[in-house]
């Protein structure tokens, strides 16, 4: 194995906890990045290169990705809400991920409330505008459920890739085992 094809899979590890994040993170796209280390992954002389495979994974990674703005778009939409609504659902995911002040809890709550005060400051009533948090939050749970699942399906796939070829990927624990 050469040192590049080391690099390769070093750094392919690395966008993979990246994507897994970017999950979670509203300025990373998660599943494109552990996407970009399935590819560092195949790019490697150890790892025959498989275009269908890499073609398909990058397909759904651009479909959940675009999901990922239509999901909160239409939960908002179905429930009465608005785009500020949206707004205030990804502040209130900022403000968890800086201030964790409830702990594991924060990363549910701080979007509910954030989309809730959005509703209010678009002038909506507290029983259109709980309505509204609500399908703002929903589409946002559910648009980051189905990132982190293609991310872990992808790391999954990462680290097959690397246990089938892992006597041409690491050639000197042959020699130790």
């Amino acid at each position: 194995m050469e040192n590049m094809d080391i690099a390769l899979v070093i750094l392919g590890f690395i966008f993979m906890i990246v994507g897994i994040l970017g999950s979670f993170l509203p300025i990373l796209p998660g599943p494109p990045l552990s996407w970009v280390g399935l590819l560092l992954l195949n790019l490697t002389k150890a790892i025959p290169l498989d275009w269908w495979f890499l073609g398909i994974t990058l397909v759904i990674a651009t479909l959940i990705l675009a999901m990922d703005y239509i999901i909160p778009a239409i939960g908002t939409k179905k429930f009465g809400g608005s785009k500020v609504g949206m707004i205030g659902t990804t502040l209130g995911l900022v403000v968890a991920l800086i201030f964790p002040i409830f702990g594991v809890f924060g990363i549910i709550i701080w979007p509910f409330l954030g989309a809730f005060v959005g509703e209010i400051i678009n002038k909506a009533d507290k029983k259109t505008a709980l309505k509204a948090a609500f399908g703002s939050f929903l589409g946002f749970l559910t648009g980051t459920f189905l990132k982190f699942m293609v991310a872990m399906v992808y790391l999954g796939l990462f680290i097959a890739r690397v246990w089938e070829f892992k006597t041409e990927l690491f050639p000197y624990f042959n020699k130790i085992l």
